[in-house]
């Protein structure tokens, strides 16, 4: 369903300044992260006119920005509704995980393997954190920045940029989906559990527990955001909605 196109409460798109980089990466970043910290949520309409006045930029910039956010899979184009947050279908989105499970999988071997003692306390301290934020966050936002600290040290340790690059462009496409899986009773135990035993794996150096565990932790969060827009559909319908 399309939402309301008023960017009066999204507080990350302001006009862009004056840096080094190209106007067009910055409104692309604006843009990617407004729609990432889900200020713009999937079905929202884009309004040229809205955004440019907004950014305070050429209608050329805002474009190529927009061209490049649907190579990511972040905005779609129709006919007679313009450029929209996309709101990919769960058939999409379950292809997504499926993908992110072999390469996060990888990831993990490759933290096992590169990474030295430093990170692996990194690491270890990373999800003492998570847990924290868990404890601690009132929005599920908190928590997906706090879990994106642990993926940024796992990162590092990987040192594969190429992993990286795919990880995040799969991330954006389901980032909606994400906060949805941790809004399911429970889930947010259970995912620090889950990302708790692959630490524990990589302390002992156990690599290829801790590649499995990693792939299985990211099919339990799909499994989990299925299960809870499934729930949402049946309030839906039982509220006649």
């Amino acid at each position: 369903m399309e939402t309301a196109n008023s960017l009066d409460d999204v507080s990350a798109i302001r006009p862009v300044g004056r840096v080094a980089a190209p106007v067009r990466e910055q409104v692309t970043d604006t843009l990617r992260r407004a729609i990432l910290e889900l200020e713009l949520e999937p079905g929202h309409r884009l309004v040229e006119r809205e955004l440019i006045e907004r950014l305070g930029i050429s209608r050329a910039t805002l474009r190529e920005s927009l061209r490049d956010l649907v190579s990511e899979g972040l905005v779609t184009v129709a006919p007679q509704r313009g450029a929209v947050v996309a709101a990919p279908s769960w058939e999409e989105a379950r292809d997504v995980y499926e993908i992110r499970a072999v390469l996060e999988s990888l990831l993990v071997r490759r933290f096992v393997r590169r990474a030295d003692a430093s990170l692996v306390k990194r690491l270890a301290e990373a999800i003492d954190r998570l847990e924290v934020e868990t404890v601690r966050a009132t929005d599920v936002r908190e928590i997906l920045a706090a879990k994106a600290q642990f993926y940024e040290v796992l990162q590092e340790g990987a040192d594969s940029p190429a992993l990286r690059q795919l990880l995040a462009g799969l991330n954006a496409r389901v980032q909606r989906l994400r906060a949805t899986s941790l809004s399911l009773p429970g889930r947010t135990s259970e995912m620090l559990a889950e990302l708790r035993a692959v630490v524990a794996a990589v302390i002992r150096g156990d690599e290829e527990a801790a590649a499995q565990l990693g792939a299985e932790h990211v099919r339990r969060a799909a499994d989990a955001a299925e299960q809870a827009l499934a729930s949402k559909v049946s309030v839906g319908l039982a509220e006649g909605g």
